[in-house]
């Protein structure tokens, strides 16, 4: 799995340095072992970029929509990669007992969790499965921001937040809407560290 990712990564880093510089601001925040990484989507772009942005040393497990993994050839080498497919929509048990399982294993999980790409910052666009999956496992979770809107052959910030963790939310799951809204207001906070 991780062999995969690195050729993936050793294959797409040349052509992303050519066109989309990618700069990373407070790599050293990033915790060792089990995390949720979690940023704001806005193109299929933002998977390279947070990939280069958080460095080779970090092997990075994506949650993509299923219907990636269902696309011969690709969804065979990105499930080989370690992305996990997630039925959008639904409750996907499988998925989220996949995800925990990757984290008590000590890997990093990438997911997006407005859901799908989004132009620009929708209020209550964002969905609950982070906070659910960090409630549970209480691994780190950890803000990063890339800008909705890129320029080709330019330079692209990727800023790593500060991690920071749940632990057992009371309540229940009526309060996960509440805390998704402050993950992703966490996000769009770390364009002001540009």
């Amino acid at each position: 799995m991780r062999k995969i990712y690195l050729l993936f990564y050793t294959l797409l880093y040349p052509f992303f340095s050519l066109v989309y510089r990618t700069k990373a601001y407070h790599r050293e925040r990033l915790p060792e072992g089990a995390a949720l990484i979690c940023a704001n989507h806005s193109a299929y772009s933002d998977i390279i970029l947070l990939a280069i942005g958080l460095g080779r040393k970090h092997f990075l497990r994506f949650v993509a929509k299923a219907e990636l993994i269902k696309i011969p050839l690709f969804g065979f080498l990105i499930k080989k990669a370690g992305t996990i497919g997630i039925e959008r929509g639904s409750s996907d048990v499988t998925a989220v007992r996949s995800i925990i399982r990757a984290l008590k294993d000590g890997y990093k999980i990438a997911l997006f969790p407005e859901g799908t790409r989004l132009n620009e910052d929708i209020a209550g666009s964002v969905k609950t499965g982070a906070i659910m999956i960090a409630s549970r496992t209480g691994v780190p979770i950890v803000p990063v921001y890339i800008p909705r809107r890129k320029k080709l052959f330019s330079t692209v910030p990727v800023v790593i937040g500060e991690p920071y963790t749940l632990g057992k939310l009371k309540g229940g799951a009526e309060h996960y809407g509440t805390y998704a809204d402050q993950l992703m207001s966490k996000i769009n906070q770390l364009q002001k560290e540009l």
